[in-house]
């Protein structure tokens, strides 16, 4: 397939130092480039599935686990006020 290819400066540099190190041509170095990279992103496809474990705290009953992060804003704003009050 013959097609016109726009690199980014960054992208470029990157190829020309590997065509000089490895004595290739554009083509081959982009071809080479192009499969290693596709070749990493349908490993990626293949991770297993991020599980979740579910796990008992042991609240007591009447805890609104919902309203912790409020608790935990109010025992922050307490303890500023007890070291601003010093």
């Amino acid at each position: 397939m013959r097609t016109t290819l726009t690199l980014d400066p960054d992208v470029a540099m990157n190829v020309k130092k590997r065509m000089a190190e490895k004595k290739l041509t554009l083509k081959e170095t982009i071809n080479q480039a192009l499969r290693y990279g596709l070749k990493e992103v349908a490993k990626e496809k293949k991770r297993a599935p991020f599980k979740v474990i579910p796990h008992s705290f042991g609240f007591r009953p009447g805890i609104d686990l919902n309203r912790l992060n409020q608790l935990v804003d109010e025992l922050e704003a307490e303890e500023y006020v007890r070291k601003m009050s010093k």
